[in-house]
């Protein structure tokens, strides 16, 4: 019994020994998952938060991109604008040395020497009867500058109707060719194109004598160009470097057949 007492204590102790050892390793064991779950909640924040700061990265880019665009448009408009109003301002400075068409009643014949003691006999010749009289050159120019400045602020079809009423109202004027040329720019810029070419076409053979004439026929090329007849293209482009060789419209049609020969036309 004295030996069963004895060893009862020692027999305790080591129990307690080891559910010390058992649960100290539980612990070390649930403080070790404990760590691990710490650290991929830590990772997983980390990486959200790289997620975000990319995302909002992202945004910065895509607004800068977007401000950047929108800064190019405007600059290309403002170029567009600016070429188009010096394009106009140049036709209407030429537009001013064309010469009048009134026309001018030839002197009056004077026959020979008359007979001696006879009075010396002049013949008048009577001036050209025209049907039409000539229009009033300031309501003439009044009537195209407002047509003009429409064209200029891009409101073409308005434009299309003041040239056209032009057209009618002052047929035979010093500012007809140049009407119905822009007649046509108006209906090329709307992408009227079967329009423009008939306008276009007008302005080769209703005024042989205009300067509009090689942009009339540059015109006809991109037209016919834009509706894939390369055939037809070729020609009037060809036709205006034969007829006008040192034009500024001779060199953008060289250009264009250039484009057309490298597409294989």
């Amino acid at each position: 019994m004295t030996s069963l007492f004895r060893t009862l204590p020692l027999c305790t102790m080591l129990f307690f020994c080891g559910v010390a050892t058992v649960s100290a390793a539980e612990s070390g064991k649930q403080t070790l998952e404990q760590r691990l779950q710490r650290l991929e909640r830590i990772l997983q924040n980390q990486s959200l938060a790289d997620l975000v700061m990319q995302l909002q990265q992202l945004r910065q880019e895509v607004q800068q991109l977007r401000g950047e665009m929108e800064l190019q448009k405007h600059t290309m408009d403002a170029m567009s604008r600016r070429q188009r109003d010096l394009y106009l301002d140049i036709d209407q400075r030429l537009s001013r040395f064309q010469p009048d068409s009134a026309v001018v009643a030839p002197p009056p014949v004077t026959k020979g020497p008359a007979a001696p003691g006879q009075p010396v006999t002049t013949v008048a010749v009577p001036a050209p009867v025209t049907s039409v009289a000539p229009p009033d050159p300031k309501k003439e120019a009044t009537a195209y500058q407002s047509a003009f400045n429409l064209l200029k602020q891009g409101r073409y079809k308005k434009s299309i109707s003041a040239f056209s009423n032009f057209l009618k109202e002052y047929a035979g004027g010093s500012y007809e060719d140049n009407a119905q040329y822009w007649l046509a720019e108006a209906s090329y810029v709307n992408r009227d194109f079967d329009t423009a070419l008939g306008d276009f076409s007008k302005v080769v053979g209703k005024y042989p004598q205009s300067p509009k004439i090689p942009g009339a026929m540059l015109k006809m090329g991109y037209i016919y160009y834009e509706k894939q007849n390369w055939d037809a293209a070729k020609k009037v482009l060809r036709e205006l470097q034969g007829n006008y060789p040192v034009s500024t419209e001779a060199r953008l049609a060289e250009k264009r057949l250039q484009r057309i020969a490298k597409e294989g036309r």
